[in-house]
């Protein structure tokens, strides 16, 4: 199993991307989190099979309907952290 974190720059919050990345990485089967930074990107960490993190990031470049990406930056990641689902979580400070 791969992890990724990606740090997702543009108009990404208050577009619904959180709650539309949670869905998408839900139907995909993967596992981990999301959520808001101050600085008003979106974090995102992603753990599954290569192939399916790659439709993920995919979607994260294009994002829900109102969104507008500019960057993305993809760190992979070893996930000391046991995840079930994919959840959302609060905003977190730098």
């Amino acid at each position: 199993m791969a992890c990724y974190r990606y740090l997702i720059s543009g108009r990404v919050q208050g577009v619904f991307y959180r709650a539309s990345a949670q869905h998408q990485a839900s139907v995909l089967g993967l596992c981990g989190w999301v959520r808001n930074l101050q600085d008003g990107r979106v974090e995102l960490l992603a753990c599954g099979d290569e192939a399916v993190l790659d439709e993920l990031e995919k979607w994260l470049q294009i994002g829900p309907q109102y969104a507008k990406v500019s960057n993305i930056e993809v760190i992979a990641e070893t996930s000391k952290e046991l995840f079930d689902t994919f959840e959302v979580r609060p905003t977190a400070s730098l």
